[in-house]
This record gives C-alpha cells, structure tokens and sequence, in this order.
C-alpha cells in the first residue's frame, strides 16, 4: 500500500468530483477536508497565489449552481454553513494546489487525486466507447430485423399460396 493510499484511497476522492460547467471539479471544503486543513485556509493560499488560479483550473460556483449541486447530491450537509460560493478545483487547479500547499502530506494527497481523475477519465472513455458500440449493435439489428421480415414474409407467401389458389390440373381432361 502506497503512502498516498494511506492517506486517501482514490475511491473516495472519486466520490466527490462533480461534473460543473462541463468540467469535472472537486469543491473547496472537500479538498480542505483532504489536506487536513480548514477550507478558509485553503483559500486564503489560493487568494495569496492568484495568478495561478486562472478560469480553467479554479472557479467560484454561481448561486444557482451551488442550489443545483445541493439540490442534486446534498451537498448542504458539507457545505452548508459557508457565507461564501464554494470554489471548484479542475483537475489542472488541483495540480496548482500541491505548489501552493507545501506540506508532504498535500503531495502525497495530490497523488491520490490525481490518480482518481484518471481512472475518472478512464472510465468515462470506456464508458463512451461501451455507449459507440452499443448504438452500432442497435443500427446492426435494426436492419437485421428488416431482413428477417422480408424472408418470414416470403416464406409465409410460398406456405399459404397452395391452399389460396386451387391447382390447375395438368394434361388431358374430359369434359363434364
């Protein structure tokens, strides 16, 4: 067992990234939580180093998106009592984090990190490709299934022609 995974497993890590914006982020309070520090400290760090931070790799979560995130996950319980919007860490702001937190301990936490965001997108590729070959099978047996019809139809055709039409007798016959 790793020293990282001792301090954190990469499940739950996992757990808390959230999909905002299009981006797949963790909150300020969740992180704070994982460096054992306060999330007001946290932030204190980021605000001290903003240049570090830009749009891509850190945003402040607008008032409807933080109802959204505690409407959909319950989030209120962890977040519920901050006076500010919680900031949401991409995976590149998360990165920033380990040279703004200096401590051995928020290294070895970014590595657990890290190393969800990327079974993270792992995942997420698979899952994309699992979905790609999934809608190939359906367009396969849908026209599978057309193919099927015409020759149960033909079939159908050659078993009930006999007995629709009457056979014509074939040669010689007397007149009656």
């Amino acid at each position: 067992m790793s020293s990282a995974t001792a301090i954190i497993s990469t499940e739950k890590v996992e757990h808390r990234i959230l999909e905002v914006r299009g981006h797949r982020v963790l909150l300020d309070a969740d992180l704070a939580r994982m460096y054992s520090v306060t999330t007001s400290n946290l932030n204190k760090a980021v605000k001290r180093n903003e240049d570090r931070f830009p749009p891509d790799f850190m945003f402040r979560l607008t008032g409807e998106e933080a109802r959204n995130l505690i409407f959909q996950s319950g989030i209120s319980s962890r977040h519920g009592g901050s006076r500010w919007l919680p900031l949401a860490f991409t995976e590149h702001g998360v990165a920033m984090l380990s040279s703004v937190l200096r401590s051995g301990r928020a290294v070895r936490v970014n590595i657990a990190i890290m190393r969800a965001f990327t079974r993270t997108r792992e995942f997420l590729a698979t899952q994309h490709e699992l979905s790609r070959k999934l809608s190939e099978l359906e367009r396969r047996l849908g026209t599978h299934d057309e193919a099927i019809r015409a020759i149960l139809g033909a079939i159908h055709e050659l078993v009930d022609t006999p007995s629709k039409k009457r056979r014509k007798r074939i040669g010689f016959h007397e007149a009656r």
